[in-house]
């Protein structure tokens, strides 16, 4: 399972790259399309921590960066590629996928620094109640995580462009959003962690000892 937990959190954590292009807008707040995928990559680094231990979720997290370095390597590459003449949408896919420099680094440090302070506070929590209480640290880590995310994130990647006051707005709406989300997936946590350790069971009685 845990291969498939990895697979998951690295494709949702690209997937969230293009869908941060999109914004959506739920009465007067506005939001990047990315919040309802990226926050879900907490979720898999809380289960696999709890699941494989501290080492392998940090593992997961340094194998999103370097394959989130790889596709913006190779999303830059096809940019500047020629365009065919049939094809009539070059200045599109430079602007959903290109970004801006700004907002890509904006990304990459807010994902290192938030992913790591989750993990950090999943594993002191299950340090101090062992296997119990999940939802506890499975929501204070997640809570805390998405301030700093959010936080650098909307700091680093408008600074400059939107008033100070127009930030903090965005940090809360988007904080807000994000904890909304984390609340509701805690029975999902619950049901994969379950899952997970009826399979590591399963694995034990069926592999052979060496």
């Amino acid at each position: 399972m845990f291969i498939y937990l990895n697979a998951l959190f690295v494709g949702l954590l690209l997937l969230s790259n293009i869908l941060g292009v999109k914004l959506f807008q739920i009465g007067e707040f506005m939001l990047p399309a990315a919040v309802i995928v990226y926050v879900v990559t907490y979720l898999l680094t809380d289960v696999i921590g709890e699941l494989y231990g501290k080492d392998a979720a940090r593992k997961t997290i340094q194998a999103g960066f370097f394959t989130q370095i790889i596709a913006l390597v190779f999303v830059f590459i096809a940019i500047q590629l020629p365009a065919a003449p049939v094809f009539g949408a070059q200045a599109e896919f430079e602007q959903i996928l290109g970004g801006s420099f700004q907002v890509i680094v904006a990304s990459l440090l807010s994902y290192l620094a938030s992913q790591h302070i989750d993990v950090t506070i999943f594993h002191r929590l299950k340090a101090r109640h062992g296997s119990q209480k999940l939802w506890l640290r499975n929501n204070l880590s997640t809570m805390s995580s998405q301030l700093i995310d959010t936080t650098i994130f909307i700091t680093v990647a408008f600074w400059g462009t939107v008033p100070a006051g127009a930030l903090v707005g965005m940090i809360a709406t988007q904080y807000v959003f994000k904890l909304g989300i984390a609340l509701i997936d805690t029975p999902i946590a619950y049901i994969l962690v379950k899952f997970g350790k009826k399979r590591k069971n399963e694995y034990d009685v069926i592999e052979p000892a060496s």
